[in-house]
């Protein structure tokens, strides 16, 4: 069985950007905005994580 990795729904958000959608299987889904130190919403699916693909560009999103 593969490592999963990436952060879990209601993980803290480690730094603010656009979060995407990993399901269990590697496919990709929808994108989210987070907020540094928020929590990360529910997926729509069951097993599947998030993975940062564009932090934010300004100080206060910077971790």
């Amino acid at each position: 069985m593969p490592k999963k990795s990436g952060f879990k729904p209601g993980q803290t958000a480690p730094n603010s950007g656009q979060y995407q959608q990993i399901g269990p299987r590697g496919g990709k889904g929808r994108e989210v905005t987070v907020v540094k130190g928020e929590p990360l919403p529910p997926t729509t699916m069951p097993g599947s994580s998030y993975k940062i693909v564009d932090p934010s560009k300004n100080k206060s999103g910077r971790g």
